[in-house]
């Protein structure tokens, strides 16, 4: 369900649309904090930059999902976010948002639980980052992006992207899906990948 659909009327008409470029940023680290956003279709990839110019990638924002919700309290925006497809987006301005929060405590309370749950999925990103072994990484998130009743991933992006999203290089990536195809563990198309049984990680 949208945030769009909890908010009063008076809030949801001061939200707007927005649509972004594939590879275009929506803003950059240190800009001022103005709005958080919804992916209403495309899919938002924010980065933070090491001194040394690496990316890490924090979270990809996909259909449905809030992003930059630490907005509502900061001053400026603390990491990069750019388009990974073309992309359109709600925006809803931090003042509004916060001014129905305060007026509807039911309604900052039913917010708290939605970014609740976003903690704990970024913890499970958290424990796949610091798993060693790429073939273990790579059968952790498809086991947790697949879900307990699907066994079809469908890929949105390139396997580079795939690769940059849980932190190997593409070289390795590409060996080990390979290694995984070759034992049946999984079967490849284009676009998707299908866990085919349940080797242990």
């Amino acid at each position: 369900m949208s945030l769009l659909e909890w908010l009063p009327a008076s809030v949801g008409k001061a939200t707007s649309v927005r649509t972004v470029a594939a590879n275009a940023a929506l803003f950059h680290r240190g800009d001022k904090a103005t709005a958080i956003f919804e992916v209403e279709c495309g899919q938002i990839r924010l980065v933070r930059h090491t001194i040394g110019s690496h990316a890490i990638i924090l979270h990809t924002a996909r259909d449905g999902e809030l992003f930059a919700e630490a907005a509502l309290y900061a001053d400026i925006y603390h990491c990069d976010a750019v388009a990974i497809t073309d992309c359109g987006l709600r925006v809803y301005p931090k003042r509004q948002l916060l001014d129905a929060f305060r007026a509807d405590p039911a309604l900052a309370e039913r917010f708290s639980a939605l970014l609740a749950h976003q903690i704990h999925a970024l913890r499970t990103r958290v424990e796949e980052l610091h798993i060693r072994s790429a073939r273990g990484r790579v059968l952790h998130y498809l086991s947790r992006t697949a879900g307990p009743d699907e066994r079809t991933i469908t890929l949105h992006g390139t396997l580079m992207d795939f690769a940059a999203e849980i932190g190997l290089s593409h070289e390795v990536l590409y060996r080990t899906l390979a290694a995984l195809e070759r034992e049946g563990v999984i079967r490849r198309t284009r676009s998707q990948i299908v866990l085919r049984k349940n080797p242990p990680i």
